[in-house]
This record gives C-alpha cells, structure tokens and sequence, in this order.
C-alpha cells in the first residue's frame, strides 16, 4: 500500500511538472500546423496569379512546408524544455555533408531554379545549347528535356544550362532561313535573282514582313552565289528550309538557268 502510495506521488509529481510543458507543446504543434497550411495556400494562390512555372511553384511549396515543418518540430521541443542547441547543430551538421555530398546535384538545383525564375527558354521554344539544337520539352529541376531535329531526347543538366551560352530562336517570334544558291557566270544574274525571288513570295510560310532577301553573296570559283534569306516562324524552320532549296532547283531548271557542278575532264595519252 505504501509503495502503490508512493508511485502515486511520483506520478501526480510528474504529471504537474511536465503536464503543462506537453499540453503547451501540443497547443503549439496544432496551432503551428495550421499556420503553415494557411501560408503554403496562400503562397500557392499568389504564385499561380504570377504565373510561376509549375514545376518551379510545386517545388517551392513542398521546400517551404518542410522547411516550416523542421522549424515547428524545434520550437515544439524547445517547449518540451529540452535544449535544442545540440539538436541544432546535429542539423546543421547533417546538411553540410549532404550539400558536399551532392555538390554537383546542387549546381543543377541551383541551375534549375535560375532557368525557372529567369526564363531564358520555355516549353516549346527552339533553343541550341551545350551543343544540342531543340525543341524544349520539358523543364525539371535538375535537367532540362530537349527534343532534336532527329526526334533524339537530349537530357541537359540545368547547371551547364544556366552558365553556358543559350541561343532561343523561338523568343523573337520570327526566324531567318538561310540558304545558298548557286547560278554560272554565263547566267544573268538579274534573271536570276527575280526567278529566287518568286520562289520565296510563293511560298505562303515565308513572312512578308521582315521581307526576304535575295542577294549576290560572293563571286566563288565556279559559281555566283546568292543569299536566299526569308523569314518564317520558328515552327516552320525546316519546312520553309527544304521547299526553299527544291523550289529554287526546280524554278532555275524551268528558266533554263544553270546551276554549277563539278565536271572532271579525263585525258588518255595514245602510245
């Protein structure tokens, strides 16, 4: 009977020093949790009203919510009464070797977000970098997913993407197809001239305005050479590239203007 007395005490003792500190740590927890819903909601509302990259906002959010996780756990356990300063550093410690861990991995973190934030590119834009002409297909936070010519998936990490040189041929609206044609120099090169022009007007893809360009670009060895440069939309490369060179081989053959090659004379010595 003494001893159930006696465990009782120490009970109720326990209870009165530590009950207080718990129910206090729980208040703090379901309070805490609540805020932290209330501010990733509202962070969500007010990314999708700036039109934050999808990626980029869902990363943010589940970053920032465990963040404020951690953060609420420490303050619950510095409720508790328990110094957390160990506990602290323990954290801090675990997180310099995981970042020197994952050095590299950061790098394309990091990469990442500056793509998302700055956007030098986007879904759909044709871009040439780090050696890779595409079309972008998708932007992660580590790589981003190219899509080339040869319907190759080029996978790209963000790092070098975010320090490299990127050339986006979409951001403009409007790009330039060039092209090189060659005519004789027994040709009349005005004749010339009008019969390539024709080809590019007819063609409904090439852009009026910037309006193309048909020009003497150089006197070469067995040929004059002219710059066939029309506009068209960054989704028409291609096929205002290839009609352009069929039209213009086909529209000289009507006019009846040569178009130079190479002839080999072979000569025979008779005994």
């Amino acid at each position: 009977m003494e001893n159930a007395q006696y465990y009782l005490e120490k009970i109720m003792e326990f209870v009165w020093q530590y009950g207080p500190k718990v129910i206090g740590a729980l208040v703090v927890f379901i309070i805490g949790s609540w805020i932290i819903k209330r501010i990733i909601r509202i962070s969500g509302k007010m990314m999708k009203k700036s039109n934050y990259e999808e990626s980029l906002k869902r990363f943010i959010l589940n970053f920032a919510g465990w963040a404020l996780k951690v953060l609420l756990v420490i303050i619950v356990i510095a409720t508790l009464g328990v110094n957390v300063t160990t506990f602290a550093a323990v954290i801090a410690a675990a997180g310099l070797a995981v970042g020197f861990a994952l050095q590299g991995s950061l790098s394309n973190f990091a990469g990442g977000v500056l793509i998302m934030i700055f956007k030098p590119y986007k879904i759909g834009d044709l871009i040439e970098a780090q050696g890779e002409l595409g079309v972008v297909k998708e932007i992660e936070i580590f790589t981003t997913k190219l899509n080339t010519p040869e319907n190759k998936l080029a996978i790209i990490p963000n790092g070098p993407m975010a320090n490299g040189n990127i050339i986006n041929y979409t951001a403009e609206g409007k790009i330039r197809v060039d092209t090189v044609i060659g005519v004789g120099y027994g040709e009349d090169i005005r004749e010339a001239k009008k019969v390539l022009m024709e080809v590019l007007t007819s063609n409904e893809k090439v852009m009026k305005d910037p309006s193309p360009t048909v020009a003497v670009l150089e006197l070469a060895d067995s040929s004059v050479n002219f710059a066939v440069r029309p506009f068209c939309k960054p989704e028409d490369y291609w096929d205002v590239f290839f009609t352009t060179t069929e039209g213009c081989k086909l529209a000289l053959d009507q006019a009846g203007i040569e178009i130079p090659y190479p002839h080999r004379v072979q000569i025979q010595k008779s005994e």
